[in-house]
């Protein structure tokens, strides 16, 4: 590759123009499958409403097949990113993505609490390599300076597929009884089937790196390729080794800080139907319409919450306040009976939870080289996930013990907090150079 010397002024315009580009044309799209993937996974939530009173389910077992998807996400995703690393990011997430969604579908034949078991399993298992892969890819393509607000709108998917699926869920359950389905099952086959189709898209959308996208121009791509390399080259860990992540402390602490994010954010999305059927009688539509507040709130939030970590260049507080103040908010949740005021504090916990993740994600690739982000991430975000299996199970163990969600909401409310106490403790080793 040819170098090229750009001056200050015209290497701040070129990353203004390639960055504009590239999120136009990757983040978008990785948006919408994002999307697809959580609705995917947490569209469980509203079908207890019709699932456990059919199939004689516990809320104990009920949280547990909740979490169990996490053991399958645990499990398999170090070994599914690094496979990704090896045959690129196209091939592999198209595979794991027409996967989930066959698994996602079969969810309709869940008879027993085995099969209930195994499936969610499964469907953690394919979807492992997913999330930690996008990742991965978006730190192929983004300079480091807008890799956090990168992260966050990405990630806006998350709350947003709240807010689609919400309404959408609760619609679909009103398919009860159509051609001899329960309304449930409709619901997965029919949000199974754009995972299978987009799966089939990302073959034909997606390059694996900058060299590939011709719709950059060459002089686009050089200074990409140039920006990156540099960026690489200066990571302040160098090892070839991959296992080197898993000897880095900070990288322990990211992946104890993510796991209780998870929990929090699994925990509250898997019971929040639940939750509010139990402070009011209301239709299941109207359950969904209301679910969708906080993701609303949480997806507006953390965009700004992101463009200020780049800002700046600061990343621990922009992670830290928001997990205090989610910690509080749903602790407090537990202890209402009013409608109104749980929706309002679940929402400043969820706005909390995803307003994290922008600065967070920023802190693995600062800290991880080319070489060992593969393997770092990953880890990070397995062992971070267990949270989704926790969160979701203490909730419904609690409530099977007591009848109420307080005591698993203030559990998952001290594991936040832990959150925001360690991640004020990892030192990045440079700072984001400021625009």
């Amino acid at each position: 590759m040819p170098l090229t010397d750009f001056t200050a002024g015209s290497s701040a315009r070129m990353e203004d123009v390639v960055v504009r580009t590239l999120t136009w044309r990757l983040v978008t799209f990785l948006f919408l499958l994002y999307i697809v993937a959580y609705l995917d996974r947490i569209n469980l939530g509203f079908a207890a409403l019709q699932m456990q009173q059919q199939l004689g389910f516990t809320d104990a077992v009920y949280g547990f097949g909740a979490g169990v998807f996490f053991a399958g996400y645990f499990l398999f995703q170090v070994p599914s990113n690094l496979v990704l690393e090896r045959v690129g990011a196209r091939r592999w997430i198209a595979v794991l993505m027409i996967l989930w969604g066959i698994i996602s579908a079969s969810m309709a034949s869940v008879t027993s609490v085995r099969s209930f078991y195994a499936l969610r399993f499964l469907l953690g298992a394919a979807e492992a390599g997913f999330f930690p892969g996008v990742i991965l890819y978006l730190k192929n393509w983004f300079p480091a300076r807008a890799r956090a607000r990168t992260v966050a709108r990405f990630m806006t998917a998350a709350p947003l597929s709240g807010v689609v699926g919400g309404p959408l869920s609760g619609a679909l359950l009103g398919l009860h009884h159509k051609a001899g389905l329960a309304g449930w099952q409709w619901m997965f086959l029919l949000e199974g089937i754009p995972a299978i189709v987009l799966g089939a898209v990302v073959w034909a959308y997606l390059v694996d790196r900058p060299a590939l996208a011709h719709w950059l121009t060459e002089e686009q791509r050089e200074w990409l390729q140039q920006t990156l390399l540099a960026e690489a080259n200066a990571s302040p860990e160098s090892e070839s080794n991959a296992l080197a992540a898993f000897r880095m402390g900070r990288i322990w602490i990211l992946a104890l800080v993510y796991f209780g994010v998870n929990t929090v954010s699994y925990g509250v999305s898997m019971w929040l139907p639940n939750l509010i059927k139990s402070l009011g009688g209301m239709s299941n539509f109207t359950i969904g319409v209301l679910s969708a507040i906080p993701y609303v709130a949480a997806a507006i939030t953390m965009v700004f919450v992101g463009l200020s970590s780049d800002r700046s260049g600061e990343r621990r507080w922009h992670a830290a306040v928001p997990a205090f103040a989610g910690a509080l908010a749903i602790g407090l949740a537990g202890g209402t009976t009013s409608l109104a005021t749980a929706v309002a504090l679940v929402s400043v916990a969820v706005v909390g939870v995803f307003s994290m993740m922008g600065p967070f994600w920023a802190m693995p690739t600062a800290l991880l080289s080319a070489t060992t982000a593969a393997a770092g991430i990953a880890f990070i975000n397995s062992v971070g996930n267990l949270g989704g299996f926790f969160g979701p199970y203490i909730i419904g163990l609690v409530r099977t013990s007591t009848g109420q969600f307080r005591g698993g909401l203030l559990v998952v409310a001290g594991a936040l907090a832990m959150s925001g106490a360690l991640v004020l403790t990892v030192k990045l080793s440079r700072k984001p150079p400021s625009s």
